[in-house]
């Protein structure tokens, strides 16, 4: 890896296509970095100048009386790659380019060209960024090497505003206006910016590296992202976990993740997968939070950066607040985000009492009356809210417009914000005066001005906090003992690319993954009645070309007896055949019925750069019209696919309701983890799994894998995608 603190952090600088024209972008870039007192050497290169903005310039890098730290290119595309072969061999160690016209460009030579970076900067060991970046920041060195308005020098201090929030945030953005937006916006609420990193096409360079250097320069507290895509998802993965690890949150926004549903999936999974599904897998893994809007992300950094030594232990919220109508808007926006409004513990409330008017109420939300705030203030109800155990953090509703009440309550404040044990929040109905902002930030305390920002910020923190300590907390895995590997390749190599049911139940079984027995499969009439004596079956068609049998008609249920059970074997193959005149099939499975559960999914989709990734939703028709399903990367253990059954909408199906006994969510949890394990020891053959339904029993009495599909990657099995399963069958007796 090159060195990212010559770029970040160099003593010296050559602007190469400088020009005194401060209209233009080559003379803003020149005009910026020079109003903001950088320390280091600036050297102007220009071809057609003596003198730039006051500056003697150079006709060329090589020609400068120094070799320079970092060259910052604005020159047309075309002649980008000599002039960094140039300054390559004039021994400088970094670059950002902020000219476009590459990659991003329909001009096919765009591409060429940036290659041509990437080659030069990989021959010389250059840190590169860009190209089609818009420059960075670095305030420490008051370097700002960019053209973006916001960085405009005229009266702008690269320090917070006000009293500034506690530690340092940075940004690292693929936007590069948006990338100068977080500054814009954070910048007048107390946020002290450490780095501004655009990296536009990431030719070189890309956002996890910067993330990682800062990291381990340990002097960023919380990072603002903005993606556009990860080219690098191991890069990714590495940096992620150390920053979990380090309890420095990464507060993302993804750009692009309206998508259309895949249009010829196979299977369902695969039709419920999508570059987004697999994006949020990784962040929720990894404990990656993601932001809606600029916003909202700057106010979720003002919150961690106050919060980050007492993050919420759950999710369990008591709201005060001096108006009752702001309490109850706070309320609504607590639970859309997911959080609990419980009612507070008696002993509690009995305190709370004491300070109230008959008007008042300390219920949750406990509105304190602006006489109760005149009586004892705002500190004094937060504390006694936070001593309650049925609740997790604290948000306080506020009137910030003038600062009196703050001001006459400024040392309990102080004081609560030292000993709370949990995190107390200020929302103010009313747009702060900066006194206010300033008294609650220096006591430590975020403040919002916008409800749902609140609370999802606390929602953020409190899954975060979840997340890192799930992460480092030792958990032994044992894999079952059933598992046979060699087994489950020689199955898949002798197989074709779809394995339908009645194979894929073989398969699966070497994992324990549901029952190789559950079913026979009939090739006439006659071995359909034989299969069926007994009791009531059910009937499939067996065929790699109709992976959705349901909607070819190709299924019978709830058949019992001979009479029925060779009609309907009758019925199934000539709707088949209907459906898919040349389809090849294999026979008729012909299964007990599964007695009734709840109906779930749960599937594996191995994406070209991520992997195989695990997917549990609701099942049956529901996984159609609602799609609620949830991913994680694969192997999963036990806690892991426990918590993912936790993040579905639908969660609460799976518990006791009207007399109805809660599922067995244990046998749900294991089957999860060793289909985890089977495309995690499989993936170089595995492309899809399906398992719908899947019919989840009440507590204690198990599940059945209902239908199974295999979908096999395309190179794994070579030409045999178009070889006909060898197998022939009478339709009749």
């Amino acid at each position: 890896m090159p060195d990212i603190g010559k770029l970040l952090w160099p003593k010296s600088v050559a602007l190469v296509g400088a020009s005194s024209d401060t209209d233009g972008l080559r003379g803003r870039i020149l005009r910026v970095m020079r109003g903001h007192h950088f320390a280091g050497q600036i050297y102007p290169v220009s071809r057609s100048a003596n003198k730039v903005q006051g500056l003697k310039a150079y006709p060329a890098v090589a020609e400068l009386p120094e070799p320079v730290d970092l060259a910052v290119l604005i020159i047309p595309a075309a002649y980008i790659p000599d002039e960094l072969e140039r300054c390559g061999r004039a021994g400088v160690r970094a670059a950002i380019i902020l000219s476009s016209g590459f990659a991003e460009s329909l001009d096919k030579s765009g591409s060429k060209w940036q290659d041509e970076i990437r080659a030069i900067a990989v021959r010389y060991d250059m840190a590169v960024g860009g190209p089609n970046a818009e420059g960075f920041v670095n305030s420490a060195s008051a370097l700002c090497p960019t053209f973006s308005p916001v960085m405009e020098p005229d009266g702008l201090s690269l320090a917070a505003e006000g009293s500034p929030v506690r530690g340092q945030v940075s940004v690292v953005a693929q936007s590069g206006g948006l990338g100068f937006a977080f500054f814009d916006r954070g910048r007048s609420k107390g946020l002290d910016f450490r780095y501004i990193v655009t990296t536009g096409n990431e030719a070189c360079l890309e956002t996890f590296d910067f993330v990682e250097y800062m990291l381990d320069e340990g002097k960023s507290d919380v990072f603002l992202l903005l993606l556009e895509d990860i080219k690098s998802p191991a890069t990714f993965e590495r940096v992620a976990k150390k920053a979990l690890k380090a309890g420095k949150p990464l507060i993302v926004s993804k750009l692009g993740q309206s998508e259309p549903g895949s249009r010829a999936a196979v299977s369902h999974t695969a039709a419920l997968a999508g570059c987004h599904a697999t994006y949020r897998a990784m962040f929720d893994h990894y404990g990656v939070i993601q932001g809606h809007d600029l916003d909202e992300m700057v106010d979720m950094t003002r919150g961690f950066l106050a919060l980050r030594s007492r993050l919420p232990a759950g999710k369990r919220v008591g709201i005060c607040t001096s108006s009752g109508g702001g309490g109850a808007w706070l309320a609504d926006a607590c639970v859309v985000a997911g959080l609990d409004v419980p009612l507070l513990d008696d002993e509690t409330r009995a305190t709370i009492d004491m300070h109230l008017p008959p008007y008042g109420s300390s219920q949750n939300p406990v509105d304190t009356t602006a006489q109760g705030v005149h009586k004892v203030g705002y500190a004094e109800f937060a504390r006694l809210v936070s001593q309650s155990p049925a609740i997790d953090a604290v948000i306080v509703a506020v009137t910030a417009r003038s600062s009196r009440f703050l001001e006459d309550d400024q040392e309990r404040l102080m004081r609560l914000a030292s000993e709370a044990a949990k995190p107390v929040l200020m929302w103010s109905y009313t747009l702060p005066c900066e006194k206010s902002t300033a008294i609650l930030n220096e006591a430590g305390y975020p403040l919002f001005t916008n409800a749902h920002a609140c609370a999802r910020t606390l929602q953020a923190m409190a899954d975060y906090r979840a997340t890192r300590e799930r992460f480092l907390r030792p958990i032994k895995v044992s894999r079952p003992p059933s598992m046979d590997r060699q087994a489950v390749h020689a199955e898949l190599a002798a197989a074709g690319p779809i394995l339908c049911e009645w194979r894929a139940r073989s398969v699966l079984a070497h994992y324990g993954i549901g029952n190789r027995d559950a079913g026979i499969l009939a090739r006439s009439r006659a071995e359909a009645e034989a299969a069926a004596a007994g009791g009531s079956v059910a009937l499939k068609v067996q065929s790699v070309d109709l992976p959705h049998k349901a909607e070819a008609g190709a299924v019978a249920l709830g058949l019992a007896g001979r009479d029925a059970v060779g009609a309907g074997y009758d019925r199934v193959l000539a709707a088949a055949r209907r459906f898919a005149p040349t389809a090849r099939i294999d026979g008729v499975l012909v299964q007990p019925m599964a007695p009734p559960g709840r109906e779930v999914i749960v599937g594996v989709k191995r994406d070209a750069r991520w992997g195989a990734t695990l997917m549990v939703g609701l099942g049956g028709v529901l996984v159609e019209l609602l799609g609620d399903v949830v991913w994680a990367p694969v192997p999963l253990n036990h806690e892991e696919a426990r918590t993912l059954i936790r993040r579905l909408k639908g969660a609460k199906l799976f518990d006791a309701c009207r007399r109805k006994p809660a599922a067995d969510l244990d046998a749900l949890t294991e089957l999860m983890v060793r289909v985890s394990e089977f495309a995690a020891d499989h993936a170089e053959r595995i492309s899809e799994i399906d398992l719908n339904p899947v019919l989840v029993h009440e507590s204690g009495q198990g599940l059945s894998v209902v239908d199974a599909l295999i979908i096999q990657r395309d190179d794994s099995v070579g030409k045999r995608r178009d070889r006909a399963v060898d197998v022939t069958f009478e339709e009749q007796s």
